[in-house]
């Protein structure tokens, strides 16, 4: 639910003094990254920063909530607010085949820099938000700089990322960033039974979220935390030196079923990187659970087998990362499993 007021946004103290700071002197710059953790506020912030930027009449340095422009904002149809994500090059590539891995220039060209060229529709300037800044190619993070450099008429432009190490030094140079930190566990179990979680539930993905609002209430939709809670049973029983063959079968349907959940969510969007997604993050989770049982074991084999978990988890993810054909991807991992089982 969107923020009323700077006291609403959770636990991101630096960060909001920072902007309520800027705003209040008149020294909010035209280019702002938002760099953090996914799913920890950083798109409600720019939002209520945005509502604040664009409203007529505020209250010092809040949003008065009444105006012509703060309604249209509510409402969700401020002419001068734009969001930008990856998905919008289905409305500029004519075949109609874009699958929207990347922020490409078609997107970026037309919807920021074309854009804040243009006079405002209600006069109190215009606000671009980049969601996953970093997935801008190079010629798209190119064509923004002048923008950024030179914005016409009052302009905000933020740049939301949870790799900002991935921005252009040109465009990192031309922006101020703004920090975002992991939330408390207790804060976000807190948030999530207010929204009507079951605390058994919302105690576990707290824990598996890593102090991320966002990706505990998108993994409890889509069923990623039980999943979770099988990945685990199963790694127990590894570890307890019962066989992995069924390991590789598991994470393949796991992948498969969080691939099925993204396609409903947007039916354009591709079902291979979806289900590399899915994959990637399975292992990724497994990965963090076996390097915990590794900083508390003391067995011999135990170690050894744990160790073997880690090679085959971690082979994977490398030929993940290389673009390899996920289902030799499987057929390496079973065969390293089977291995790690017989340790």
């Amino acid at each position: 639910m969107p923020v009323k007021t700077w006291t609403d946004i959770l636990e991101q103290p630096t960060a909001v003094d920072q902007l309520r700071s800027a705003y209040r002197t008149d020294r909010l710059p035209h280019g702002l990254i938002f760099a953090g953790p996914v799913g920890v506020g950083k798109a409600t912030t720019a939002a209520f920063l945005s509502q604040l930027f664009l409203c007529e009449k505020p209250n010092a340095d809040e949003p008065c909530g009444k105006c012509e422009s703060c309604r249209s904002f509510i409402a969700g149809g401020h002419p001068d607010y734009h969001v930008i994500t990856k998905e919008l090059i289905r409305y500029h590539d004519k075949t109609g085949k874009s699958k929207g891995i990347d922020l490409s220039i078609h997107v970026i060209r037309p919807e920021v820099v074309e854009r804040a060229a243009k006079k405002s529709s209600m006069g109190r300037g215009k606000v671009f938000i980049i969601e996953q800044a970093d997935l801008m190619n190079a010629a798209a993070q190119n064509s923004l700089l002048k923008t950024l450099e030179e914005p016409a008429g009052r302009t905000l432009i933020i740049l939301l990322t949870d790799q900002i190490g991935q921005m252009l030094p040109t465009i990192r140079r031309r922006c101020q960033a703004i920090r975002f930190g992991q939330l408390a566990e207790s804060t976000v179990v807190r948030e999530l039974k207010s929204h009507g979680i079951a605390p058994v539930l919302a105690q576990r993905a707290a824990h598996i979220s890593s102090g991320s609002l966002g990706i505990a209430l998108r993994w409890i939709e889509d069923g990623v935390i039980e999943s979770v809670g099988q990945l685990l049973e199963q790694l127990d029983q590894v570890f307890a030196g019962r066989p992995a063959e069924a390991l590789p079968d598991w994470f393949k349907s796991a992948a498969e079923a969080y691939a099925e959940k993204q396609l409903k969510r947007d039916e354009l969007s591709s079902k291979d990187q979806a289900n590399r997604e899915g994959l990637s993050l399975f292992l990724r989770l497994a990965a963090d659970h076996v390097r915990a049982k590794l900083r508390a074991e003391t067995d011999p084999d135990r170690l050894d087998r744990s160790c073997q978990l880690i090679d085959a988890i971690a082979r994977a993810e490398e030929y993940l990362d290389a673009n390899v054909n996920v289902a030799l991807i499987f057929q390496q991992l079973a065969v390293a499993l089977e291995h790690a089982g017989s340790v």
